[in-house]
């Protein structure tokens, strides 16, 4: 038996596809849609409350009695720095004030990390997920050791050798690799470490020789093709994201489906800029603002997302989507529009093609 067809059965699926979870596209709807084709859909549950949580895994459940994901943020609190904050909305004042508004007086930490989070790990030892995955490093080994027992399969980010080692020795059952080429945000564990960016082809080899864990194959892959390549170099599976963004049953909104079905989609760059952490987005004006010659580093994540959230609020009332976090990865301008479930079998249509 092939770790392709081990990581099948194990899961219950018929195609070794993944929607990647993206927080603030990926939906009930479409998670439903995935899973039902026969692929693993995802949830996002990091950007949100522990009832919010709780409703989006609900919702999932009324539409589809098959296996899918919740994913969670496992990064380190924000340091806090009153002075850099200062500096980095004195950057953006100009940008406030072309939109009609102050500069905030103060930024939040609008994202609560799953690392400590009681109630949050109390949910998901509830409901008991199919999958649980961790993106930006990993909880306490206690907490992977019961999701397991409750029966539930894990699976974490890993961009290195080093960090694909770490889930090894903690317990997760697979590691997502992923590389250079993936939209969203970089799932580094430690943003102030050096960071190889290697491609996802690259990651695969390394790790195909290193562990005996289920490799996922996340970074660039948009059609069938794809991910034949990413199977035949090692991977158990593939995880697309940008490939689901123009489905119905995504979240996203009109400013972000024009953007990537233009030529705009192949100008993609990693950058701090929205967050304070490495990103790969479709390039807009925000960004280069914030990276011209001089300009100051951004707050830590997720402190610099609340101005990023404010400026984008303000120029969406004049149709205006340029200070957007609009993610996507290098395959961008490969994306199609049809229905979730239809992608999916279009996709496993053409990995046998």
């Amino acid at each position: 038996m092939t770790s392709i067809q081990r990581f099948l059965g194990r899961l219950g699926l018929q195609h070794p596809i993944i929607q990647a979870p993206m927080a603030g596209v990926s939906t009930p709807r479409m998670a439903a849609a995935v899973s039902h084709a026969g692929g693993l859909g995802s949830l996002a549950i990091g950007a949100g409350t522990v009832a919010q949580a709780r409703q989006m895994i609900e919702e999932t459940r009324a539409l589809t009695d098959r296996p899918f994901n919740v994913n969670v943020f496992c990064h380190a609190p924000a340091a806090r720095d009153a002075r850099r904050e200062a500096a980095w909305l004195a950057h953006l004042a100009p940008l406030f004030a072309e939109l009609g508004a102050p500069v905030p007086v103060a930024l939040d930490e609008i994202y609560q990390t799953f690392l400590g989070n009681e109630a949050a790990f109390a949910l998901l030892l509830e409901q008991r997920p199919a999958v649980v995955s961790f993106h930006f490093g990993l909880p306490a080994r206690q907490q992977i050791a019961a999701l397991r027992q409750a029966g539930v399969y894990t699976m974490a980010t890993a961009t290195s050798v080093r960090e694909a080692a770490l889930i090894e020795q903690a317990g997760v059952d697979a590691i997502v690799a992923q590389g250079v080429e993936a939209g969203g945000h970089r799932g580094v564990f430690d943003p102030q470490a050096p960071d190889e960016r290697h491609s996802t082809s690259v990651l695969l080899r390394l790790l195909a020789g290193r562990t005996t864990l289920p490799l996922i194959a996340a970074g660039g892959i948009m059609d069938g093709q794809g991910i034949r390549a990413a199977l035949d170099l090692g991977a158990a599976a593939a995880q697309l994201g940008t490939a689901f963004v123009l489905c119905p049953e995504s979240s996203a909104n009109a400013g972000y489906r024009a953007k990537l079905q233009s030529a705009r989609a192949a100008s993609t760059r990693l950058t701090s800029v929205l967050s304070g952490r490495l990103a790969r987005g479709i390039v807009n004006r925000l960004i280069e603002y914030g990276e011209a010659p001089g300009s100051p580093p951004p707050a830590d994540y997720p402190v610099a997302y609340d101005a990023a959230k404010q400026l984008n609020a303000l120029a969406s009332r004049h149709g205006d989507s340029e200070f957007a976090a609009q993610w996507a990865g290098q395959g961008a301008p490969l994306a199609r529009e049809m229905g979730a479930e239809a992608l999916v079998l279009t996709l496993a249509r053409e990995m046998t093609a």
